[in-house]
């Protein structure tokens, strides 16, 4: 009987510790899965890339510097929960260049159903990550379209929480006491034709829907080369080496503010859009571009990448030389300001001994400066700088004092 007692304890044990794993998904681009090594293929053996066999099929859903599989910044968050403690499933969905719209609509290479890897199963959270300037208002010459962004995160977040199968109309997400009206407004916002605002699309049913999945938008960062000041690169297609010429950039913003202010506006018109309707909505934001701003705002990163000393100013570099994705330290703040809404840890809790920067080549120091910028972005309390230091040393000199007042031990 007590073997028996023990044998259904274990059984017991095991159950709970599977339904203690939260499942988690990240939907997005290259900003996400990190586009240049180290990121790109960082602890891709612990994440399981969904797109990887859909590129065995057909590799035009990425760039020839871009092999599969992927680790990227889900492959940093699961290095963070293993640090943590905590048991994640990390799974990510991501196709160059990839907009939410692209992701639901599945206008993909063929053999990419990123809309299936969605709904694939049933996830504890899943991450939504924009294409970077889709979430800004209509420009020429940019893939701007806030009003694609907001209401196809809104739709996404349907297909989570809801699953229904049904067709609509682009129109139709825009007022109008018309078809006219409406065809005109959506036009207006989106930049799209009449045939495209008309078109009418179907939604299949998602089985795995469930009201009790967690959704997060991931806000990006501002592109220093869309804000004054920045020259046009071009990147080789066979190395993704990137050269920079010259020749003054076409930009649309006078500073890394003002656009990071009106990604930050958008995400919130995104989660209100999806709030609105009864579905369940988002569970909050992950201000990834907000802690871009402020590691610059506090002068522990480099504000202007394309300055003569940009790589000299002893400051943290951000941005890749391209002046729209991430360096290496830009990923591992960003997947510390997913790490500490989707797991309610302080990312400062991580510690200047945190595995993944060792693995990426970011000094202890780095670590410790990009863990404290997301905390304080996050909200989470973090010892004033020099603290910790002070406090030590207090213990230590306290130790100090209560060894001369023992005086020698007596054994």
């Amino acid at each position: 009987m007590r073997r028996l007692a023990l044998i259904a304890a274990a059984l017991t044990l095991q159950t709970t510790a599977m339904a203690a794993t939260t499942s988690i998904l990240f939907v997005g681009n290259s900003y996400t899965f990190g586009r240049v090594d180290p990121v790109m293929s960082y602890n891709a053996a612990s994440v399981r890339d969904l797109t990887a066999p859909m590129y065995v099929t057909n590799p035009q859903g990425s760039n020839a510097f871009e092999p599969h599989p992927w680790g990227g910044v889900a492959g940093i968050f699961k290095q963070f929960t293993v640090q943590a403690g905590l048991d994640y499933d990390v799974a990510l969905s991501t196709r160059n260049a990839a907009s939410l719209r692209g992701h639901l609509l599945n206008s993909n290479p063929a053999g990419w159903d990123m809309r299936g890897n969605i709904g694939s199963q049933t996830w504890s959270q899943v991450v939504l990550q924009e294409q970077s300037d889709e979430p800004l208002t209509i420009r020429p010459g940019l893939n701007s379209s806030a009003a694609y962004f907001q209401n196809y995160a809104d739709k996404i977040e349907d297909f989570v929480h809801l699953g229904l199968a049904h067709s609509y109309r682009e129109r139709d997400f825009f007022e109008g006491a018309t078809t006219a009206e409406r065809t005109a407004a959506c036009q207006a916002a989106t930049g799209s034709s009449s045939g495209t605002c008309n078109l009418n699309r179907s939604i299949p049913e998602n089985a795995n829907a469930s009201a009790a999945t967690e959704l997060f938008l991931y806000q990006t960062w501002a592109r220093p080369n869309l804000v004054d000041g920045a020259f046009q690169t071009s990147t080789d297609p066979v190395t993704g080496e990137v050269t920079r010429s010259t020749t003054p950039a076409t930009t649309f913003f006078s500073s890394l503010e003002q656009m990071t202010a009106e990604l930050k506006a958008s995400n919130l018109e995104a989660v209100a859009l999806a709030g609105a309707d009864g579905s369940g909505g988002f569970a909050g934001i992950a201000p990834v571009g907000e802690a871009f701003m402020l590691a610059v705002s506090s002068g522990v990163a480099t504000r202007d990448m394309w300055a003569a000393d940009a790589a000299t100013d002893g400051l943290i570099d951000l941005w890749f030389d391209d002046g729209t994705h991430a360096s290496k330290y830009g990923s591992y703040l960003s997947a510390l300001t997913l790490f500490g809404p989707t797991t309610g840890v302080n990312p400062w809790s991580l510690g200047a001994d945190e595995i993944a920067a060792r693995d990426l080549g970011i000094s202890s120091t780095d670590a410790r400066t990009l863990q404290r910028v997301a905390a304080l972005q996050l909200g989470f309390d973090v010892p004033a700088p020099g603290t910790l230091s002070l406090a030590l040393a207090a213990l230590l000199a306290l130790g100090a004092l209560k060894g001369r007042q023992r005086g020698p031990s007596s054994t």
